[in-house]
Parts: C-alpha cells; structure tokens; sequence
C-alpha cells in the first residue's frame, strides 16, 4: 500500500472503527453490566469513579474519522515532507530493509503485539532473536557482554557515563567527553550529568586528556566528523588514572574496523539503527551497549541469557538484573526498564539474512563511495579535512559551506552544515551511482567518472586500524541467506510466542490493548520513514503538523496546556518530567527544593528516576485499601516544606482503584511549594472522565504504548512524552541541532532528554489515527468499556479468589487484584506456579507480585470481547479447581499439574511418570482441543541462569557437538 492508496475501509463510516476498537458489543455490554450490579455504562462510571475528580466537559475533539479518511489524512502529511537523498550522517543513515523482514515482522501482529518477555516460556523466539541481536554486538564490538538494547545512541552514552561512574576505581568526579561527539549525544550527556554532580571536560582526546584526572571518558571512533583515529594511546591514558572508557561506535565500520574491545575499550555504544531500521525523524531505533564480563552486574537494561527449563534443555530468559528497579528502588542503577526490541530484533535479522560476508559487501561499497568522493574532490578547491575515514567526510569550502549544501538541496541531496568553511557528507547503503555522480557535479568534482575516481582512491582507513578478528562465525548467521529459509526461520520463532494476535495479554498496569491495523499501515510509509532528523524543518512539514495535532490532541484529553513529544519511553517521561520540575523551582531561586515522596505503592521507576534527577526520596505510607496514607503524607510534606520538590503519584493507583482523595494529597503538596507528578502508567482509566491538570497534577507522562495504542512490540518500542501546566511549558526538553523542539520556545528549556528532538517520531501517527478515529465520545467509551471488563472479571473471580482492593462501592477501576496469599500459605502453590499453569491454557499471566506479593493484577482493555473475557475467567476457575484439589488432598503438594506447568509437547510420547493424565495437562478445558498453544520450553530455571551467566549464541563448538 502506498500513501496515496485509499483501502476498502475508505467506504466504512465514521463510528465504525470505535465500534471495532471496542471489543464486547451492545448486547455483551448489557450482560457484563448486569453481572456488575449497573443498569447503564454512566451509572457504572458513577460507582466507580469518585464525583470529586471528574470533569465538567466532554473531550472538546474533532468528529471522528473514518477509517480510510484517517490514512488519507495522514498520506496528505507524510506527502508534506520531501523525501531527499539525505547524506547528513550524525548517526542516522538511510538503509534497506529486507522484504521478508519488513512483511513478516515489522508489519506482524506476532512480533509487534507482544510484551515483554517476562514469561519466558511463552517468550523463546523473541528473546532467540533478541540473543542473535546480542551475539551481534559482542562481535562487532569486540565484547565479552551486551544487553538487548535501550532507547537511543545519546541515552546509551549516558547510561555508559553513569556506568563508569559506578564502576571505575578513580574517585575524580571528572568525565572526559570527545569534541568529536554527535552534538545530541553530548547535550543529553550534559543534561545527565549535571544532576549527578558530575563535571564534563569536552576537548581533543589527543591534545586535552593527558594529565587529567578522569574517572572516564567517552571517545568517538569513527568521530561525528568522520574521522576515525587510533584510540589506543587515550584509552592508555585514562586507564592510567583508574578511570573507565565508553567508545561511541557504529556497528557498520566495525566490519572492516578493529573493535573497541581490541583496542582496550570498556564500554562500546551506538546505534543499530542502519541495520535495516528506518531513518524515521528519529525513532525508533535500538541502541547498542556492550561491556567486558567483569561489569556485568551494572550493565544497564536487559540482558537475555540462556538457562535451562525443567526438562534439562536449553531455555531462554531475560537475566540478571531484569526490573531491578521494582526491587532495588531508589538504589536502582538506572530508570531505564524498557528497550528497543521490535528494532533490535529487526536489527539482529538484518545481520542473519546478511550474514558477515554480506554485511562486508555493503560496508566495503559504502567505504569505497566515500574514498571515491574524497578522490573526486582533489584539486576541486574544496579540501578533505578528515585523515582517516570510514563513511563520513568533512569538507573545508572557505565560506562556501552555505551555498554548496544549498546547491546540493536543489539536486536533491540534503548534506550537514557544519559552520560558514565546513560541510559534512556521509554516505550509506542507499546511495548508488547516479546520486553519486549528482553529488560529485554539486560539489564540482571534476567530471565524475566513477570508473576513472575509482581507479585512484585510497582507502581511508588507516594502518593499524584494519579489522583482522572474525565476527558472525555462529551457524544462525550462516544459515538463511535465501528467502524461504529466511521465512521459515522467521515463522518458527513468532511461532514459539504469545501475542496478543493470539489471546489477550491480562497484564495489569501494562495495558495491552488493540493496535489497529488501520493504525500500523502509516508506519511503514516511505513519507514518514525516509526522513532524517535533522533536515531543515520546511523537509518536514508534515510532521509538523503531525506534532502540532497529536501534542493539541493530549492537551485536550489530558488538561495540561503544553505537552513534549521528546521522551521516547515512559522511564524517560518521568525522568523528564522531574527536569522540568527541578528546573521550574531553580527559576525561582528555590533550587534546594530536591525532596521528591512516593508512595511505597509506586513503580519502582519512580524512586530510579527521581535519583537520575538529583532527587532525595522520601517514601510514604499506604494504608490497608493500598491509598496513599495521607496523614504520613501530611506529617512528610510538613517536615520537608522548605526542600519540598515534588511528589510522584499515580492515579488511578497502583492498586487498581481511584483514591477519593486525590485533590487533597495534591494541594497538601502545592501548600508546602512541591510539584506534583502524575505517573500516566494508568491513564486508560481516566482518559473522557477525568483529566490529570484537573485533579491537581503539574505534569504527567503519557505512555502512548499503553493508553494511545503504540504497540508494545515485545518490549519497545514507546513514547512517553509529557503534559505539563503552563507555568512550566517554559522548561520543557529543547534540542541543540534543530530549533523549535520546545513547544513553548522561550529559551528556558532544558537540554535534551533523548537523541531525537520528537523522539520515535515515526510512531507517532499510530496514536494520531487512534485519536482521531475514535472521536472525544469514542474515547470516553472506551474508558467506560475498560473499567465494565475489569469489573466483570473481578465479579467472576470473586467466588474463587479474593479481590484484595476495590473502591467506596465495591468497584475497581480498570484492573483488579486476585490476592493469591492465602492460597499459597495453605496448598504452597504461589502465583508463578498459577502463571505456569495459564501457559497450557493459552495465555500470558497477569502482572505478578505487584504492588503485592503473591497476587496477580489482572487489566482486559476494552479491546478484548466477553468471549475472551469469559475464557480467561474459565482458565483462571478451572486453575482454581486444580488447586482445590490439592486443599482436599486429591493432588499433592509437590507433584502435581501446577507444579510441573507448562507441559511442552514432546511430553505426549513415551512413558508418562506423573500423578494425573495427559488429558488434564494437555486439555483442561475443551475449547483448548480448537487451538492449542504448545509452549516450546519447560519451566525454566531462573536460579540457573543467573549462576551460569551466558547472554550470547552458544559457542560453536556446541554446533560441532551437536552434529556428531
């Protein structure tokens, strides 16, 4: 489908899509609403949510839009913005992404409705593909150690700066940065560092470093300017002092380069953006951070590593310090709980379908372009400044650099203007002989002969610095070089997963909710795929606009009178918010103002991420009903008045209810001069009923990924961009590259928080054409339909399992919370064994031993029909009997078909050793004999996994092994 094709769809009316968005109809509604105790969806919202905190207005927003009059709508934006050859490098390049890979799993329900693999079992292909990703990197960079991605380059290098702080033996507070940075990388360091009580010395690793008292530092090879030096000598240097050193790299030259880990790097960074992923405006794309063995235990992100499962057979899980944040708190290394794992997974393929020879055959074209270009332009007037290259060119025009990029504009061809002498070029797998031949006659080298060029340009990269060390030399990467292997490859590991295009994902707080097709089509459209960051912003009015009515659009839903569309996960929402904070009380000489109280209920992103910001945490109590304790709450505020910064809350809470005393816990805080943050994890619960800026938030992150309808892509990609009052639409995030990312645009804005000045850009039509489809009323229902499911399923579990929080009239709000204590004091089955066992019913779990432990927090969306309702409720019931059984002694304790859950398929042969039947393992329910999910692994050790630490593809001698 282009962006000017109209579908089908086009003939549908609007109100069509909510009717499809929302999953029970009329007459289901009628029935749940029975069950409940309510006549109407109003008299529900009534019970439910306190009258104090709803809104005296409808969502003020445009009618709805069908749905072929949503992507017409959109093609007309992404036909605003000029789709140029853009050679500005700066870490972002065009690219080509296979076909097979963009059908079968950009544009697959299997792989991009998926969660997190915190469920392993249900989770084997996508954490294989995430290990290929690892085992990629390791290589590349010459690590002994990788995690499975974070959000952007400039995030990495930041997380990596914090790492050696943490890590390095030096105790100097002094973190040496290369001038020859991307200038987005070194603005979002600038913005971390300066909460960390950590001073920045930017300057020339070869002229700047020596003599310094460094606790690390950060070196760019190849450099912003395309320059690639030999490193070693600063590495030495650093080293010398006790301090560590991160190198920016980009995975590409590290084919034909000598890694950093050759080098005697400890950290390697950078973007695996040009692995297949498109450009985007800026995201999403998976960052790399690779480390050696010995700083495992504060590597920032996730890890994949291998364990075994209960039948001694190699398993796959997410290791190590897997939601540390939700354990260590406030003593968490980093906020960052998320990744990129849609792009990593794309980025991981490209590898395997290209394989090392493949990936040295565009590396080596794109190498020999660029010698090319630096051939042509001898004696042209214009004088190479780099000594050593790889991609990327520095040019010196005397005053000329203006004219030529405007010259080159007019051919088509977008090049970076660096100031009034230089320019930049940097080439890509795209680029072929006739934009090369354009390229050359703009810069008036010579004829541009690329025969006669080609003949005479040298390599540029210099001696020493040519890779040698093997890299891909596993079998995955060797195996799939034609397109049916390649599809079979791709097939059997969606196969291995849970998704929600095969039954709903009940996570509570998660929000796993439709993402419409009619939604995902925009993504992979050329208009908003193909364009670079940073061209001049008149390339990219259509994503203006774009940003102009979503940003208007969150506003209305949400309140607040300015909103930023820079963070690029929820952590960074909240990170950001924090900021703004922080810098809105500096503006008034209040800069002590860094106390920040939580509630002992909230994710534990909160506590990680007020530390980012330089914040002290005090916690507050909950009581008994899991609200936040407001007599703590007061005592806390009033001894803290004169260092009151903010207070993070989220409403509805974490424990699945609407706090009826919210405006009181919100003007406790502004008495005493504090901020108020709303964490937006729960916004699907208010969004037509109540707005945050109303009940008394300043800010609020808004996790498109959940309430807005950006999938979760089994882990990332998100947006968590954030609403804030006027009175502080003057600090939101700016950008050091292009003007305007601030919406206020008073000059008062923060440095940037992440790498893209709207962050992943590319996905943000999904939350466009969800709002605008749905309409203010859609909306609204759709919050009305997910607090009926909650409650619905709250009614049906009820007799089975205790509903450990509800609100004034018995209500919960858009989750519930089964409380599983009992159970486990009394039979020893615990919520994981109950997570188990729904595998061979089908299904992911619910969210687990959170807020609590021993309890399951169950959120269906309002995407999900009675049918599924019901099925769930029905697992969940005959897991019950189950259990009973082993209360009346029928089953025992140890051995019994909780314990040993999930049962994988080679079970059905041979000998079976154990206390119940196939039937009961296999089949419990019989619906399951229509469509059964075989989960691919048994349970797997986690305990295993973490002692014998593997977070790469096995080694080849297993392959060997394996084959005798």
């Amino acid at each position: 489908m282009t962006e000017r094709s109209i579908p089908l769809a086009a003939l549908e009316t609007a109100g069509e899509f909510v009717r499809r968005h929302i999953g029970p109809g009329e007459d289901e509604i009628r029935a749940m609403l029975e069950t409940v105790g309510a006549r109407s969806l109003d008299e529900l919202v009534d019970k439910a949510v306190p009258a104090a905190i709803r809104s005296e207005r409808p969502l003020d927003l445009p009618a709805p839009l069908a749905e072929g009059e949503a992507l017409a709508a959109l093609a007309a934006m992404a036909g605003q913005n000029e789709q140029r050859a853009s050679l500005i490098g700066m870490g972002y390049y065009g690219t080509v992404l296979p076909g097979v890979i963009l059908r079968n799993v950009l544009e697959n329900p299997g792989w991009y409705t998926a969660y997190t693999p915190y469920q392993a079992e249900v989770s084997q292909g996508r954490l294989e593909a995430l290990l290929n990703y690892q085992q990629m990197v390791c290589d590349l960079t010459g690590m002994e150690l990788a995690n499975a991605s974070l959000l952007d380059e400039a995030t990495a290098a930041a997380e990596a700066m914090a790492m050696a702080l943490r890590m390095a033996k030096s105790k100097s507070t002094l973190f040496f940065v290369d001038r020859d940075t991307h200038p987005q990388t070194l603005a979002v360091i600038e913005t971390r560092a300066r909460y960390l009580g950590i001073e920045l010395l930017v300057g020339d690793p070869a002229s700047e470093l020596e003599g310094k008292e460094v606790f690390g530092a950060l070196l760019s090879y190849p450099g912003s300017s395309g320059e690639v030096r030999d490193i070693r000598a600063a590495i030495e240097t650093v080293h010398a002092c006790k301090g560590l050193v991160c190198v920016a790299s980009d995975l590409l030259a590290l084919t034909m380069l000598a890694s950093p880990g050759e080098l005697g790097a400890d950290v390697a960074l950078g973007s695996a953006q040009r692995f297949g992923v498109p450009m985007g405006y800026g995201g999403p794309h998976a960052a790399f951070l690779a480390t050696r063995d010995a700083f495992r235990r504060s590597l920032p992100g996730r890890i994949i590593g291998v364990s075994v499962d209960s039948r001694g057979e190699r398993a796959l899980r997410m290791a190590l310090q897997t939601r540390e944040q939700h354990i260590r708190r406030e003593k968490a290394t980093s906020n960052i709980c998320t990744a990129q794992v849609l792009l990593a997974v794309i980025a991981g393929f490209y590898a395997v379908y290209h394989g090392p020879e493949g990936l040295k055959k565009i590396a080596g074209r794109v190498h020999r372009m660029t010698s090319i270009l630096a051939a042509g332009l001898a004696g042209s007037g214009i004088e190479v400044v780099n000594r050593g290259w790889f991609d990327t060119l520095t040019l010196k025009a005397q005053g000329r650099a203006g004219e030529l990029c405007a010259r080159a504009a007019e051919a088509g061809i977008n090049l970076r203007l660096v100031d009034a002498d230089h320019l930049g070029v940097s080439l890509d797998e795209t680029v072929d002989r006739p934009l090369m031949e354009r390229l050359l006659g703009v810069l008036g080298a010579g004829s541009g002969d690329i025969e006669a060029l080609d003949s005479k340009a040298a390599s540029g990269i210099p001696d020493g610095l040519v890779r040698e060390s093997g890299f891909l030399e596993h079998p995955v990467f060797a195996s799939h070089r034609s397109e049916t292997r390649m599809l079979r490859y791709l097939r059997k590991l969606q196969g291995k997963d849970v998704a929600l295009d095969r039954s709903m994902i009940p996570l509570g707080s998660c929000t796993m909710k439709l993402n419409a097709t009619t939604e995902m089509i925009p993504v992979t459209w050329p208009g908003f795929g193909n364009i670079h960051p940073f061209v001049p912003r008149e390339q990219a009015r259509g994503y203006a606009e774009l940003f102009r009515s979503l940003e208007a659009f969150l506003c209305e839903i949400t309140g607040f009178a300015s909103v930023s569309l820079q963070p690029n996960a929820g952590s960074q929402g909240e990170y950001a918010g924090l900021l703004v904070i922080r810098a809105f009380h500096e503006s008034r000489g209040e800069a002590h103002r860094d106390i920040c109280l939580i509630p002992s209920s909230a994710h534990g992103t909160n506590p990680a991420s007020a530390v980012m910001a330089g914040m002290r945490v005090v916690v507050v109590g909950c009581d008994e009903n899991g609200n936040v304790d407001v007599d703590d709450l007061k005592a806390k505020a009033a001894k803290h008045a004169g260092q009151l910064g903010a207070l993070m809350v989220t409403y509805p809470s974490t424990h699945g209810v609407y706090e009826e005393r919210i405006k009181e816990i919100c003007a406790i805080v502004h008495e005493q001069g504090g901020q108020v943050y709303m964490d937006g994890a729960n916004l699907n619960a208010l969004v037509g009923i109540a707005r945050p800026a109303e009940i008394g938030a300043d800010v609020s992150h808004m996790n498109l990924h959940k309430t807005f309808c950006i999938p979760h892509g089994g882990g990332g990609p998100g947006m968590g961009p954030i609403g804030v009052a006027a009175h502080l639409a003057p600090f939101l995030p700016g950008h050091p590259v292009v003007e305007g990312a601030n919406p206020a645009e008073q000059g008062t804005s923060l440095g940037p928080v992440s790498a893209a000045p709207w962050g992943s850009a590319s996905i943000l039509p999904i939350s466009w054409s969800y709002i605008a489809m749905m309409g203010g009323a859609g909306l609204t229902r759709a919050t009305q339909v997910a607090i009926l499911n909650a409650n619905y399923i709250a009614r049906r579990l009820a007799p089975h399992f205790p509903i450990l929080y509800s609100g004034k009239n018995g209500m919960v709000a858009h989750e519930c919370i089964i409380d599983l204590r009992g159970i486990k004091a009394t039979t020893g089955i615990s919520a994981e064994d109950i997570a188990k066992r729904l595998v061979d019913y089908g299904f992911h779990a619910p969210t687990m031993s959170f807020p609590v432990a021993e309890t399951m927090m169950i959120e269906p969306t309002e995407s999900e029909d009675k049918g599924e309702l019901d099925r769930f409720c029905e697992a969940m019931i005959a897991i019950r009997g189950e259990i009973q059984a082993i209360e009346e002694g029928r089953a025992g304790r140890e051995d019994n078909v909780l314990k040993r859950a999930p049962h994988t398929a080679d079970l059905l042969f041979g000998d079976w050793q154990r206390p119940y039947g196939r039937e009961e393992a296999f089949f419990p329910l019989s619906w399951l004999r229509d469509d059964k999910y075989w989960p691919p692994v048994g349970r797997v050790d986690n305990v295993h996994g973490d002692r014998h630490l593997i977070c790469t593809c096995p080694p080849i001698e297993a392959y060997h092994n394996a084959a005798d």
